[in-house]
């Protein structure tokens, strides 16, 4: 079952690039020109609050991926066969992909959750693959 792991590798990865789906439609509607590819973040002030939000939605999901990515290694390397820990690896990207749009939605307490619950589950990775047989 180690492949759980792996397929959870991609998906997250998967949820960072789909983080840019919400952010583009923003930009679609900030009236987005060739010309501000120059200075991209230049055009921030111009993104609707929903947009804002999509924006920093997507950032987070980077600095959540490289904390994720590692632990979800170290249970492939370590072999890890825990159900929990396999069980943590499958749950994490659907939280991420609610996290986006709870943090899109203006839902605080929805997102606190998924950022909460994702955070646990990457947790749970690290604690099964350091203490693997």
């Amino acid at each position: 079952m180690q492949s759980a792991f792996a397929w959870s590798l991609c998906l997250a990865a998967g949820v960072v690039v789909a983080s840019l789906i919400p952010l583009g439609a923003a930009r679609s509607q900030a009236d987005f020109q060739i010309s501000d590819l120059a200075a991209p973040r230049a055009m921030f002030d111009r993104l609707p609050e929903w947009g804002k939000r999509a924006n920093w939605a997507h950032l987070n999901s980077f600095e959540a991926f490289v904390l994720f990515a590692p632990a979800a290694l170290l249970c492939l390397i370590r072999q890890v066969d825990s159900t929990t820990a396999i069980a943590a690896a499958w749950i994490y990207p659907g939280l991420r992909l609610a996290y986006i749009a709870a943090y899109v939605a203006n839902l605080p307490p929805l997102r606190s959750l998924c950022w909460a619950g994702a955070m646990t589950c990457t947790g749970i990775l690290y604690l099964s693959g350091l203490l693997a047989p």
